[in-house]
């Protein structure tokens, strides 16, 4: 297996309390791995070490390859690696056009600066309006991105996240809050959009994990305890006492 992430004795602490404990793991190139834990498990702290917004006190973290480690995650997101946050985190007064270009923006270097006249930047508007049309808000794109609904602007952020072409994308709590109609939704979206790249994502809701993943990652008080499967990881008593327990045997 070729690896698109790999994390080799990731440790994080702050202060004397060590939050993420020695953590190996490898995520193939075209995997979707789900990463599942009780609530304090330290999935958001990985997350966040991956993608380059906390430092790492330990260990390292390897995109294709090469160690990116404590490197800032403007240029981590160059590299190949995107994601979504937990919390939505868009430009709620800029239309939903504006919000896909400026991710498009910052992957080709353009920063914000307005005098690259991006109206005038056919190419860059018109893989806007592409994103904008795998996320089903072709209808929307001209109102700010503040006026959706809450299921329209997690469908905005996943957008973003993939706009810029990386190979890797994380998502964060994609389907939260919301209804099952809408998490169906979001299900078939996170699918389209993920097509031959990686996929990493932290979850709660089981059954979309066992929907979308091909491999599970368990983290407890910041130690992986199994990585397996959807199957063996429904059906490991280890797993199950630690975290699934009834909604495994159901």
């Amino acid at each position: 297996m070729t690896a698109a992430i790999e994390l080799k004795g990731l440790r994080k602490s702050f202060g004397p309390t060590e939050i993420i404990r020695g953590v190996d793991l490898t995520i193939g190139e075209g995997e979707r791995h789900a990463i599942i834990g009780p609530n304090g498990a330290g999935k958001s702290t990985l997350f966040h070490l991956i993608s380059g917004r906390y430092s790492v006190s330990g260990g390292t973290v390897s995109l294709h390859g090469e160690n990116i480690s404590n490197l800032p995650p403007y240029e981590i997101y160059r590299k190949g690696l995107s994601r979504s946050f937990q919390v939505t985190n868009i430009f709620p007064n800029m239309s939903v056009f504006e919000n896909v270009r400026c991710g498009l923006m910052w992957v080709r270097d353009y920063k914000y600066s307005f005098w690259h006249l991006v109206d005038r930047q056919k190419e860059l508007n018109a893989r806007a309006m592409e994103v904008i049309e795998e996320i089903g808000l072709t209808s929307r794109r001209n109102i700010p991105a503040g006026v959706l609904t809450y299921a329209e602007q997690r469908a905005l952020e996943i957008g973003i996240a993939a706009a810029g072409g990386a190979d890797v994308i994380m998502l964060d709590e994609p389907t939260a809050g919301m209804s099952h109609s809408e998490t169906d939704q979001a299900i078939e979206l996170i699918r389209k959009i993920t097509v031959g790249k990686t996929l990493v994502m932290v979850e709660h809701d089981m059954g979309v994990v066992f929907d979308l993943a091909d491999r599970i990652s368990v983290l407890v008080y910041g130690e992986i305890i199994a990585s397996d499967t959807p199957e063996n990881i429904r059906n490991s008593k280890a797993v199950q006492e630690a975290y699934l327990g009834a909604e495994a045997e159901e």
